[in-house]
């Protein structure tokens, strides 16, 4: 495999499952790795794991956005990889819905990552070169009922990636949605026993977010859409 042309990897909204994988991912292909949440003693296990920087920071708050990226900066050098894995759902009838709940959660899903992207974008302008990947689910493409909120927000994502992607591709800069369109399968939501590989494995979902950071710019994939080998569609 082609070697990476990059070297610090900074994952926001990291935590169990997808981010976790990817972490791991990265960090055995030799990235430094700093990892981002709310709460960042909730990553100590992993970071001892990978040998990676834990960093706390509310994703929905520019200040704090810039304060975790300007440590990341300092303790790891300049991230030249961005993943966005934050969200947060706010389910329910429409009718029923606390506006300061959906407001919470449009903060996290789509704020947030327009605020990650814009720190992001500004480290990596001046270096000619950087990777931003963006994690989308099917509510990036398909609204279900109940769940107007997240739509909302992964929809906005989506639109953050498109528009992002137009703009910093020509400057050298990859940005990829990886939507993923499936249950990810972990510790509480197993495969049924009649039905193998029916999820989506965090570790498979994981090896496409490497396998972009090793695509050519004369043939980089924008967006990726990712599913169980059985899943209807």
């Amino acid at each position: 495999m082609a070697n990476l042309p990059y070297s610090t990897a900074l994952i926001v909204g990291a935590g169990p499952g997808i981010s976790a994988a990817v972490a791991r991912k990265f960090a055995s292909a030799g990235l430094k790795v700093g990892l981002v949440a709310r709460n960042a003693e909730k990553l100590s296990g992993l970071a001892g794991e990978i040998g990676a920087l834990a960093l706390s920071a509310d994703a929905s708050d520019p200040a704090s956005v810039a304060r975790a990226f300007d440590t990341a900066t300092e303790r790891l050098g300049t991230p030249d990889v961005v993943v966005y894995n934050a969200s947060q759902r706010a389910q329910g009838p429409i009718a029923e819905l606390d506006p300061e709940t959906v407001r919470n959660a449009l903060a996290i899903s789509a704020y947030g990552g327009f605020l990650t992207v814009q720190q992001a974008a500004r480290r990596m302008l001046p270096l000619g070169r950087g990777a931003i990947l963006l994690t989308g689910a099917t509510a990036s493409v398909k609204g279900f009922a109940h769940s107007a909120a997240f739509a909302m927000g992964k929809f906005a994502l989506r639109g953050l990636a498109q528009s992002s992607a137009r703009e910093l591709g020509p400057k050298g800069i990859h940005v990829a949605h990886i939507v993923v369109d499936g249950m990810v399968r972990s510790a509480h939501r197993p495969d049924p026993a009649d039905r193998p590989d029916s999820t989506l494995s965090p570790e498979g979902i994981a090896q496409t977010y490497l396998d972009l950071l090793r695509q050519p710019r004369d043939a980089w994939s924008l967006e990726v859409e990712l599913r169980p080998w059985v899943e209807h569609f």
